[in-house]
Formats: structure tokens, C-alpha cells, sequence
């Protein structure tokens, strides 16, 4: 039941984007214009409510509980500010990528060494997304890893290559329905599962835990132990505890709103629906509609997360589908398996609540690798290599780079599915895509900031990022202190090094902007 309902999603995806061919015939409505309130908030949304949201958030919440929602509300916090403060100068400045931004205050150089960094951020990012939906058809449908990629990167491949940015738009739109209803059927299905949210609770605390849990875990220590392997139980607490909004960690907390609020400013998918706006104020109208449907999505995904540990404590939900005793990252899957006692039942609920999570991952991936395509096409095809190039010819660069980025995620995802670093990875490249914002800052507000400023600073700050993440992976500590995460090294060092720079490298002229 769950399979059909799947194949149905994907299919009534893929008819979706195809019929919006026919309003992509240039390459100006390929990559987006003149966009519509709705069309805009549904592609934005994409970018900030991806597989992450969904089971990354759920993982937070069996561990930590509400605090993992600070994921998305962090989100909605960046977003507002972009709405706030640089929607309207985004919009005003009539380019489709953030690298084009970057040029009219700095350069082309400085555009095309942004384009190339922001493009490997973007492909990262995809390549999590990809490895998180072929992670999920394992777990939950039965079937290997290397297929079920390269089938949902055929299906997002096909759509966004035959809408562009209005296929991410209107696919995105039965997305964002589903993603939201999908969580909330399951909250509900949950709910009741357990016998209510007294149950709930009473179920979160440890010192209620059932002698049935108790075995599991001493079972598996053992087992691990036996193994030579280390063993981490399941963390517990009192209720109280997954209450709290600050259980996961003030540093933690803190460092996700820095990242958000420079990301949301620099980040390539999230912003080119912004910059396609048919005008103005419906770019910050936009962003603020975009805020306010991120922010609370968390707090639902967090919820199941803590469901599914009251279902451990209780000792009814203690092994995942491959037999091992449930954590924080097979919480999600394995209570979709037993969301309801009747398997038919079970089946539909649990297909439609999957269909939710792959709907936050396909409406990730496919304005990632448009957004990918956009930026090589837009900021290196077109406006260094050939710039006298036809419309024809820029749309159908466009439809091959897009192609490629979702090639190159599909074949990254399996060459790095047992690699432990992808999200460390992730979390690098999310650090280096705030980071430029600050480039990005001096630009707008200092006169002084230079075009060799602003590369080397760029280039710079992404090998200090990538160092301080490899640091880390590497010791378990970052360099200096472990207060100083690579998002606050990434920030620091664009910051000097584009003064630095400047100063060294003097613009002759002020550029007009």
C-alpha cells in the first residue's frame, strides 16, 4: 500500500512539471519572472524545508525533544530578516542569481568566484538530500540504496528539465500541502497510537521506562560490547526535559540563527524565486509568507520525534525495521511502520506520511540543482564565456547544467552513502554560504571594499571553513576553542580578510552599481 501510493505521488509529480513546459520557452521564464505571491513562497519553501526538516528534526526530538525545532524556526528567523532588510535591494537590482548581485558591487571576477563557490555549496547540499531520500526507500520500502537514488533522481531530473523554475513552482505547491498535512495525519495517528498526550509525557520521562526497554538496552550494550563496538543508549531525562526550547544547547541554538540569518541572504535556491518577483513588494510580501510556513514546521517533526521515544520507553516500539535497537535517525521510519495496529490502515497512513517526507525532499532537490544550472549558466555560460550568446543557446545550457547538477548529486550520493562526513560536509559549505553574505555586506555598505578584496577573501574563507570542519572530524575539537564552530570561523575570516584585501588591493575606480 505504501508502494502504490509512492508511485502515484511521483507520477502525479512528474505530470505536474511537465505541463508546466509549456510556460518555460525562454530562458528568462526557465529560470523564473515575473512570479506570482504563492508561486514564489511555494519554491522558496523548498529550500528551507528539506529531508533535514523532516527526519533530521524528528532525530533532534526523540534525543532532545521541542529544542530540535530551533532547526526551522532558525529558518524562519533568517528568512524574515531577508524580507525585512534586503528583499527590496535584491529585487531592485533586476539579476536572477546572487552571484549577479555580487557583480554590481564588486565585479565579474568576484561573480564568477562566487558563482563557482556557491554552485559546490548548492551541489552538497543536494547531495545530502539525495542521500536522505534513497536512505529512506531502504529503511522504510525494502529496496537498495543505489536504485532507489537513481530513480528519484530521473523523476526530479525529468520535471524541473521540463518547467524550470515554474515546475519547481507548481510542483512545489502539492508539495507544501502535503508536507504539512502528511506531518499533522501523523501527529494525530500518533496521538492516539499512544493514548494520548498524558501518555506522551508520562512516557518521555526515563524514570518511567518499561522493564521491556530496560532489556533492549542492556542486550545491546552487551551485544556491542561483544563486538568490540562502541554502544550510545538512547539519551533520557524527565518530561520536563523535552519541553525545554534550550535542552539542545544554547551554543547550538545560537549558531543555527547566525547561520540562518547570513544563509538567507546568499542562498542561491531560496532566493532566486525572490529575485523572479513580478515586482517588488511582492518579494518581501514573499519572504514574510515564507517565514511564517518554515518556522513552526519543526515543532511538528520534533513531536513525532518525541512519540516515537515515548513508544521506546513504553517498550512498544524498541527495534527498527533491520532488527537493531531504535535511535534518533530510524525514530521517524520505524513509527511510520507502527502508526496504527491495522496494517491497512497503517499502510495508508503511512504511505501518505511518507509521501510527505519525500515531498520535503523533492521540493529540496529540484530548485537546488535549477538554482545549480541557473548560476553556471547565468554567472559563468553566459556572462564570461559567451556572452554573445542567443536566448536558444542559454536555455539550452540551462536544461544541461541543470541535468548535470542532478547527475552529479545522484552519482555523489552513492559514491558517499557509507561516508560518515556528508553532513559535516553540509554543515562546512551551509558556513561558507553565510560567510560570503558578509562579503557580500561590505560590498553594499563600504566604499573601500575592492573586487580582489572580495575573491581572495572568498577564496580564503572557504579553505578556513573546509580546514576547521576536516580539523574537527579529525580531533573532535575545533582549532582554538571549541566556542569557535566553523561558522563563526568562516564569519571572522571574511571579515578580516575582505578589509585586509582591500586594503591591499585597492579599487581603482568606484564601480557604478
Amino acid at each position: 500500500m505504501q508502494l502504490f501510493i509512492i508511485l502515484i505521488y511521483f507520477a502525479v509529480t512528474v505530470v505536474i512539471g511537465v505541463l508546466s513546459s509549456k510556460k518555460s520557452k525562454s530562458s528568462d521564464s526557465f529560470h523564473g519572472t515575473a512570479m506570482g505571491l504563492f508561486a514564489i513562497v511555494a519554491a522558496s519553501t523548498g529550500e528551507w524545508l528539506g529531508g533535514t526538516s523532516t527526519t533530521g528534526v524528528s532525530e533532534y526530538g526523540f534525543d532532545y525533544g521541542l529544542s530540535g525545532a530551533w532547526y526551522t524556526i532558525s529558518n524562519g528567523i533568517g528568512i524574515m530578516f531577508l524580507a525585512f532588510f534586503f528583499a527590496k535591494l535584491y529585487r531592485s537590482l533586476n539579476s536572477v542569481t546572487v552571484p549577479g548581485i555580487i557583480e554590481k558591487f564588486f565585479g565579474v571576477k568576484a561573480r564568477t568566484v562566487s558563482s563557482i563557490l556557491l554552485t559546490l555549496v548548492m551541489l552538497a547540499v543536494g547531495l545530502s538530500q539525495m542521500i536522505a531520500a534513497g536512505k529512506l526507500g531502504q529503511s522504510l520500502l525494502g529496496f537498495p540504496f543505489v536504485p532507489t537514488v537513481l530513480v528519484f533522481a530521473l523523476i526530479f531530473i525529468v520535471y524541473t528539465l521540463a518547467g524550470g523554475m515554474n515546475a519547481v513552482a507548481s510542483t512545489n505547491k502539492m508539495h507544501l500541502f502535503v508536507m504539512y498535512g502528511g506531518v499533522i495525519l501523523a501527529i494525530i495517528f500518533a496521538v492516539i497510537k499512544i493514548g494520548g498526550f498524558d501518555a506522551i509525557f508520562s512516557g518521555l520521562n526515563g524514570s518511567n521506562m518499561s522493564p521491556e526497554t530496560a532489556d533492549a538496552i542492556a542486550q545491546a550494550k552487551a551485544s556491542a560490547a561483544a563486538a568490540g563496538h562502541a554502544f550510545k543508549a538512547p539519551p533520557q531525562g524527565e518530561a520536563s526535559r523535552y519541553l525545554n526550547m534550550f535542552t539542545i544547547g544554547l551554543p547550538k541554538v545560537s549558531s543555527w540563527i547566525i547561520a540562518s540569518l547570513l544563509g538567507a541572504c546568499t542562498a542561491q535556491a531560496g532566493i532566486q524565486p525572490v529575485l523572479a518577483a513580478k515586482d517588488i513588494p511582492t518579494a518581501k510580501k514573499a519572504c514574510i509568507i515564507t517565514a511564517f510556513v518554515a518556522a513552526p514546521f519543526g515543532l511538528f517533526t520534533a513531536f513525532l520525534g518525541m512519540s516515537a521515544k515515548a513508544m521506546f520507553n513504553n517498550g512498544t516500539m524498541l527495534y527498527d525495521k533491520s532488527g537493531e535497537l531504535i535511535n534518533g535517525k530510524s525514530a521517524l521510519p520505524t513509527l511510520m511502520m507502527n502508526i496504527h495496529d491495522n496494517p491497512t490502515i497503517g499502510g495508508i497512513v503511512g504511505g501518505l506520511v511518507l509521501a510527505s517526507i519525500l515531498a520535503a525532499i523533492l521540493s529540496t532537490v529540484s530548485p537546488i540543482i535549477l538554482s545549480s544550472g541557473t548560476m553556471v549558466t547565468k554567472d559563468l555560460y553566459q556572462r564570461v564565456l559567451k556572452t554573445d550568446a542567443t536566448d536558444a543557446q542559454v536555455l539550452r545550457m540551462s536544461r544541461i547544467t541543470t541535468a548535470l547538477s542532478g547527475v552529479i548529486c545522484a552519482v555523489g550520493a552513492i559514491a558517499l552513502v557509507e561516508a560518515s562526513a556528508v553532513l559535516d560536509i553540509v554543515y562546512a559549505a551551509y558556513s561558507l554560504r553565510g560567510a560570503l553574505f558578509i562579503v557580500v555586506l561590505f560590498g553594499i555598505y563600504w566604499k573601500r571594499a575592492s573586487e580582489k578584496g572580495a575573491c581572495w577573501s572568498m577564496v580564503i574563507t572557504g579553505a578556513v571553513a573546509i580546514f576547521w570542519k576536516a580539523y574537527y572530524m579529525a580531533n573532535g575539537s575545533y582549532p582554538i576553542t571549541n566556542s569557535i564552530t566553523e561558522t563563526y570561523a568562516a564569519v571572522i575570516v571574511a571579515a578580516i580578510t575582505v578589509i585586509l584585501f582591500s586594503v591591499i588591493f585597492p579599487k581603482k575606480k568606484i564601480a557604478e552599481v
